[in-house]
């Protein structure tokens, strides 16, 4: 009996849509994570993206647990001398909400060319309105 492998154009990709209003900022990253690498299918494989597209809409309405919103950082550098910006989770989620999520998912997928292709399937909007009612998005429940 052969191992079962599967190759690039034999995997069926969803698209999925999922409405964060109200939803725990790492409990809503980690279902969106899994979907992305695929994980919850069964002919999952680590070496191919077996994984789906992910539409994430009112990114503005997430919530979190304790004192996150005023202590937990966000951290760029411009690779400048004195170039470190620093920012709160509630500065970021007046200015980019988007980003908290997408931050969030990236912590979580693998930091290589296949991770980097499973990242770009994920779509992040603030407001409820999305372009890709074309490709007939599933609505799933964290």
């Amino acid at each position: 009996m052969k191992t079962y492998n599967p190759k690039k154009g034999e995997i069926e990709q969803k698209w999925w849509l999922v409405n964060a209003d109200g939803k725990i900022l790492g409990r809503l990253a980690t279902e969106i994570a899994v979907r992305l690498r695929g994980k919850n299918k069964p002919q999952f494989a680590r070496h191919v993206d077996t994984g789906d597209f992910v539409v994430v809409v009112n990114a503005e309405k997430i919530k979190v647990t304790g004192n996150k919103l005023e202590d937990k950082m966000y951290y760029n550098h411009s690779q400048y001398p004195g170039g470190l910006k620093e920012r709160t989770l509630k500065e970021l989620l007046d200015k980019k909400p988007e980003d908290v999520i997408k931050r969030a998912v990236w912590g979580m997928i693998p930091k290589n060319k296949l991770g980097r292709a499973v990242y770009k399937k994920l779509k992040v909007y603030k407001g409820s309105a999305h372009p890709h009612a074309a490709q007939n998005p599933q609505e799933f429940q964290v």
